[in-house]
């Protein structure tokens, strides 16, 4: 949904509401975890920390969905979840406008122990403009001790305004996955 000015909490709130129910705009669920061959997939793999403080420091800003504190991307409703079947309104100011997307986390991704890597993934509904799934991932690795931040993305445009600027969409999630990642750096405390 495409809008002039910014909407209002309750508006919000109403389109989360809506979002309940909606079916994703995509299929098969997994295609970022499994890497599936897709025509454009984007990935970003960024060190965030090194050791086991700095993990759970990242783990637990990622379960707050701090990656989204960028400042001109949101996500709702405020007490925000990553457990599967949550309804998440992203909201993005971009160009002058707002464009409020529907999605919905459908997996978590870790190891065995938990202590190692932790994440999450969700796909669009059909009232996203986009249509795709993105996985948010911190992990310890195990060669080096660093702690780093891996989004992986697949989308295509779903709205007519996502496929005439599929120029500009395309610079904005490379900026998205960006900003995120100096979010997260923030959120462990590292340099950049």
């Amino acid at each position: 949904m495409f809008l002039l000015r910014r909407p209002s909490r309750r508006e919000i709130e109403r389109f989360i509401d809506r979002s309940h129910g909606l079916p994703l705009s995509y299929g098969p669920t997994g295609i970022v975890r499994h890497r599936l061959a897709v025509k454009r997939f984007d990935e970003q793999l960024v060190t965030v920390g090194r050791g086991q403080a700095d993990f759970e420091r990242a783990r637990d800003a990622l379960k707050r969905w701090n990656h989204f504190n960028i400042g001109w991307v949101e996500a709702f409703p405020a007490r925000l979840s990553v457990e599967p079947e949550t309804d998440v309104a992203v909201l993005i100011r971009h160009l002058g406008f707002w464009s409020l997307n529907g999605a919905r986390v459908l997996y978590q991704v870790g190891g065995t122990n938990g202590q190692d890597a932790f994440g999450f993934a969700y796909g669009t509904l059909t009232n996203h403009a986009e249509s795709g799934e993105e996985l948010f991932e911190v992990f310890i690795d195990r060669h080096s001790g660093d702690v780093m931040y891996r989004i992986r993305a697949v989308s295509r445009p779903r709205s007519p305004l996502t496929w005439i600027g599929q120029r500009i969409v395309r610079v904005l999630q490379a900026r998205f996955r960006r900003d995120s990642a100096i979010a997260m750096r923030r959120a462990t405390g590292a340099r950049s």
